[in-house]
């Protein structure tokens, strides 16, 4: 496999994890040249599995930039661009409505996330990794992949309901909105 050949088979999943985890377009393309400047630059030929290695990379890019600038995670909302790629066929207006505030909740709960949480959520439903893959990726254990997901999980969980017990007493107390 060439070099060319290497970027063209894996700079889209680079650049989507790093979209989402830094939810800003320049910074995304900006890092994924990175990435692969790394990746040339060491002996990728002999890589076993050179997804979770190339990932493993553009995450650990990802978290020290998000370390070095924490204002970052309040530029843009990280579900938009998800909503954007969605939001392809016609739909009504009701509809988009209502997935744009889904949208904006959900990108705020992962915002919330402590960045370890995010980066399991993000390589789990954005790069469609594996318990497995994200463990590699991470350098961390099956199991702690799994207990970050379900306490990401959790934690996202428990706000909703804390959030939807707001509404329904708001809207118990007031009348129908």
């Amino acid at each position: 496999m060439t070099e060319r050949e290497l970027f063209d088979a894996y700079n889209k999943d680079v650049y989507r994890t790093c979209y989402y985890m830094l939810r800003n377009a320049q910074d995304a393309e900006d890092l994924c040249h990175d990435v692969f400047v790394t990746v040339f630059r060491q002996d990728w030929r002999n890589v076993e599995h050179t997804r979770a290695w190339i990932m493993r990379i553009a995450m650990n890019h990802c978290l020290n930039l998000l370390r070095r600038n924490q204002t970052q995670r309040d530029k843009q909302s990280q579900v938009e661009w998800l909503h954007e790629q969605t939001t392809a066929s016609v739909k009504s207006v009701d509809t988009i409505v209502l997935e744009k505030a889904a949208a904006a909740e959900w990108g705020k709960l992962l915002r919330q996330l402590p960045d370890k949480l995010m980066a399991v959520v993000t390589l789990r439903y954005i790069g469609e990794m594996s318990m497995a893959e994200i463990a590699e990726t991470l350098k961390i254990p099956v199991g702690t992949v799994k207990s970050r997901l379900h306490k990401a999980l959790k934690i996202m969980r428990k706000k909703l309901e804390h959030n939807h017990s707001f509404w329904l007493k708001g809207e118990n107390q007031y009348g129908s909105f």
